[in-house]
């Protein structure tokens, strides 16, 4: 599926911010249709099927959260990115719990934007049959053999440690919330602080400095997402952790 023949609805109530996206995202190849409140969202989907929403939470009619419930509902397999200001982490979480793929925070460039995209459609395609090896990077994980490497090393990993691996594996480019992961490894019988010591431990064995991580993200008071292969910095270029 090339950039041209994708179709994007963005669902926003503020002119600015439907234009900046008309505009970033239309240099880019992709095709526009805009909605300035739910009920024009509903009405466009009844007329045509875009392969991705944009969705600001904040909308004059009906409650963003209500509109993702509905449209999980409906559209399954359709990717859903959240639009929400930077101090709406409860929110965020909301929507994440809800079913949407991904989000980005107000004001966002287009460069993130479009790469959150790339990432959430490809994510689609991707559940239609699970990768059995992920590379990202120096970053090898086997789900058949079980078996982690890192620059062509394997790293022996404790049976929690591969459990969160694993699940941001098969959900590489999409941010999972700390619930989710809980709820995953632990059935959500514990506590969050007991995840971060985890993944912290992951890292140490993972990543080269794990302070800085490549690979395994942190939203802040929202959760995790592990980078996708292209998004991953090439050995030795500066990064930092999100």
């Amino acid at each position: 599926m090339t950039s041209s023949s994708i179709k994007i609805l963005v669902v926003d109530d503020e002119p600015p911010i439907r234009k900046l996206l008309r505009v970033g995202l239309g240099t880019e190849g992709y095709t526009i249709l805009e909605a300035g409140s739910g009920r024009q969202a509903n009405e466009l989907l009844a007329q045509t099927r875009p392969d991705l929403i944009l969705l600001d939470l904040g909308l004059p009619d009906i409650q963003g959260h209500d509109l993702l419930a509905k449209w999980r509902n409906e559209l399954f397999d359709l990717p859903i990115l959240i639009l929400s200001s930077r101090t709406d982490e409860a929110g965020i979480v909301k929507a994440l719990e809800l079913g949407a793929d991904d989000y980005v925070t107000k004001p966002f460039g287009t460069k993130e934007l479009v790469a959150r995209i790339r990432v959430a459609l490809r994510h689609r395609l991707q559940q239609q049959g699970e990768r059995a090896l992920f590379q990202a990077g120096e970053l090898s994980v086997d789900l058949v053999k079980r078996i982690v490497r890192v620059a062509g090393k394997e790293v022996k990993l404790s049976p929690k440690e591969y459990d969160i691996l694993r699940i941001l594996v098969q959900h590489a480019g999409k941010v999972l919330t700390h619930q989710h992961l809980l709820n995953q490894v632990w059935s959500g019988s514990t506590d969050v602080q007991y995840l971060r010591v985890y993944v912290r431990q992951l890292r140490q064995k993972i990543e080269q400095t794990p302070d800085q991580p490549q690979y395994i993200m942190t939203e802040t008071g929202v959760g995790y997402r592990l980078r996708e292969a292209d998004e991953v910095p090439a050995p030795h270029a500066p990064d930092g952790a999100l």
